[in-house]
């Protein structure tokens, strides 16, 4: 049994408090007798401010503990936490082929999180074309991904406070000859389905004078339909980028350059440049309260300097 929670004690002390105000209110000694008379109406509105003064202290009680919304009390009364993440992306989220364990950052604020609602957790492997299908069917409670956070995002799903910052980059067989932006024109390039790696790097082709932006519109960007300048090849997961670059199907391979880390082997480097900042944030069903919950647990942890404790545990700095 849980003890006593934090909203609980101050619905009490509420209640406690109105009920002295209200005694302290019929005892009290003026210096005329008529002053001192009360009557149903005094008392109505007497009980009244009473309660408003409870509910109050109730409303603030909540959004201080971020508990007890129906969302937050589901995962509460299942029991389990339940989390997409990736299982391929070293220090963000990596699970262990032998012994089937996670670890990373990711891992470590999605452990925080149902350790904070007294739960366990339970993580379900995503890509960026599953996330949020799973998210929108119920399957999962929040997703700590690289889930990077786009106002066209916002409109579907809630997204925290970011907790880390990344760039856009690309990674290329030093066999190529490729070294930077300009080399990438006419170039087929692999970005995984579902991201917004193709849109940035064609972006950012775009303001370096490389490539004509007619045509270009971020908003209805279509990364199998773009060949102006640069091409795309898309792919389910990111191994399968890095193979089909071994083989010489692509040119280069674009994502951010956290999660390339893992890809840059002997033989291959980064281009010159880093572009398109990306903001990583905890997403949350639309409108969720457990979204507030989980803001509020983030704004703490990079105040506290729990967050810079998972970068630098996980050499992300």
């Amino acid at each position: 049994m849980r003890k006593l929670s934090k909203f609980a004690a101050a619905v009490m002390t509420a209640a406690m408090s109105a009920m002295l105000l209200t005694g302290c209110g019929g005892s009290a000694e003026t210096s005329s007798g008529a002053d001192a008379q009360t009557t149903p109406a005094a008392d109505a509105a007497a009980t009244q401010e009473s309660a408003a003064s409870g509910e109050t202290a109730a409303a603030e009680a909540t959004a201080a503990t971020g508990e007890y919304g129906e969302d937050v009390q589901a995962i509460i009364d299942r029991g389990v936490l339940r989390v997409g993440v990736k299982n391929a992306v070293v220090g963000f989220g990596f699970q262990d082929t032998v012994t089937g364990e996670y670890s990373g950052m990711e891992i470590s604020i999605a452990e925080k999180i149902a350790e904070s609602l007294g739960v366990d957790i339970e993580f379900t492997t995503v890509t960026a074309a599953t996330r949020t299908e799973l998210l929108d069917s119920g399957d999962i409670d929040c997703v700590l991904a690289t889930f990077t956070i786009t106002d066209e995002r916002k409109e579907s799903w809630d997204f925290s406070t970011p907790y880390y910052t990344d760039y856009v980059s690309v990674l290329v067989e030093n066999s190529s000859g490729i070294t930077s932006l300009a080399d990438l024109v006419d170039k087929k390039v692999g970005v995984s389905s579902g991201s917004t790696s193709a849109r940035s790097l064609t972006s950012a082709m775009i303001d370096a004078g490389l490539i004509s932006g007619d045509g270009f519109d971020a908003e209805t960007f279509d990364a199998a339909l773009w060949n102006e300048g640069v091409s795309f090849q898309q792919y389910d997961d990111y191994p399968a980028i890095s193979t089909a670059l071994s083989a010489g199907e692509i040119d280069a391979f674009c994502v951010d350059k956290s999660i390339l880390a893992i890809y840059n082997t002997d033989g291959r480097s980064y281009i010159e440049e880093q572009f398109s900042p990306q903001e990583y944030g905890v997403a949350t069903t639309k409108g969720s309260d457990f979204s507030a919950y989980v803001d509020g647990l983030i704004t703490e942890w990079l105040s506290d300097g729990t967050i810079d404790g998972f970068i630098a545990e996980n050499n992300l700095q």
